[in-house]
């Protein structure tokens, strides 16, 4: 692994540092901008401080919604100097201004750069002094420059790029939604399918599906922008394909312990050979979702998997088995572990 494979790996430290430096160059550098004075430099780390985020398209979103917002508020800060200037008491200036500012705020479209609005309006009535369009200037300008120091810094050195950790987790839910199919199965084996005893699986697989999926679309972020996306196009893609796949599958092991426990409350219900047949297609279907991307042995397992499900459908019908009749929910089962298995096959 690369130095800045491995310092990647420690997202939260590499933010740290380069949010340091950033704000450090900021600072620094600031007293070289035209126009603007040099005891205001410290806005200049305050402008790299808060756009310096997770990922690259991310600091450049919110240093522009930062700027939008810091405009807008000194433009109705500058309104209410001019309004002090003609007479107007100083208390009445003041709640205008941020009243106003915190409704303009709420604009959608400015985002995080809302909550500057305000906090923008009341530094220029408040510190400027008697110089407030100088301080106007200073102020837009430092913090800008700031904001363009601390996106340089987070594309320049190791853009932030997580989509080797989104795969990782993609794996995380393939096994908790093996381990949810595993469980089933023994429970069918047994003839004790509960809903509520494959409760804490189900709400395994939903709470790791639902910060899965948040991984995928941060890894998505992170590639815009990002020179070092171009060695990961495969990858990329293959985090798309599986989370896709996954969604589908989290559904379908839902909707699949709901039809157990309906064939298992049924009347006439599984027998005994017919609820074995069962529980081993199930298993062999959690065998195959199991496989790893590239497993050579996928395309064995697909074929256990297909294989065990044909012996139970053939289970269904059949005057021997353990049914009396062929229940709606039986033949759902069969329906349902046949879409886990076509949900798996671009992985085969």
């Amino acid at each position: 692994m690369t130095y800045a494979a491995r310092l990647a790996a420690q997202p939260r430290l590499l933010l740290a540092a380069k949010t340091a430096v950033a704000a450090v160059l900021a600072w620094y550098l600031a007293p070289m901008i035209p126009f603007a004075e040099d005891q205001y430099s410290y806005y200049g780390a305050l402008g790299a401080l808060v756009t310096m985020h997770p990922t690259v398209a991310r600091s450049a979103r919110v240093g522009g919604e930062v700027l939008m917002g810091l405009a807008l508020g000194i433009a109705l800060s500058l309104c209410g100097v001019a309004a002090l200037r003609a007479g107007v008491p100083g208390g009445l200036v003041l709640g205008v201004v941020i009243g106003v500012a915190v409704l303009l705020g709420g604009w959608r479209f400015l985002g995080t750069g809302g909550d500057w609005v305000a906090l923008a309006g009341l530094f220029v009535l408040l510190a400027a002094g008697g110089d407030p369009e100088g301080f106007s200037v200073s102020y837009l300008g430092t913090v800008a420059f700031g904001i363009v120091i601390g996106i340089a810094v987070n594309l320049l050195v190791v853009p932030p790029l997580y989509i080797r950790r989104a795969g990782k987790q993609l794996s995380l839910l393939r096994d908790e939604l093996t381990t949810l199919l595993d469980e089933a199965s023994d429970a069918l084996a047994r003839g004790d399918v509960d809903r509520d005893g494959l409760a804490l699986a189900l709400a395994r697989v939903d709470e790791v599906s639902t910060t899965v999926r948040e991984e995928v679309r941060e890894a998505e972020e992170s590639a815009r922008a990002n020179p070092r996306r171009r060695r990961h196009v495969d990858e990329r893609d293959e985090n798309m394909k599986r989370m896709e796949a996954m969604e589908r599958l989290g559904y379908l092991a839902h909707e699949l312990v709901d039809l157990l426990v309906d064939v298992q409350d049924a009347d006439p219900a599984l027998g005994p050979d017919g609820r074995q047949a069962l529980a081993r297609a199930i298993a062999e279907v959690s065998d195959l979702v199991a496989a790893p991307v590239g497993d050579p042995d996928a395309r064995s397992r697909l074929a256990a998997a297909s294989r065990a499900l044909d012996a139970y459908e053939a289970g269904i019908v059949s005057p021997d088995s353990g049914l009396c009749r062929e229940t709606a929910a039986a033949a759902a089962i069969d329906l349902c572990l046949r879409r886990i298995i076509d949900a798996t096959r671009p992985f085969v």
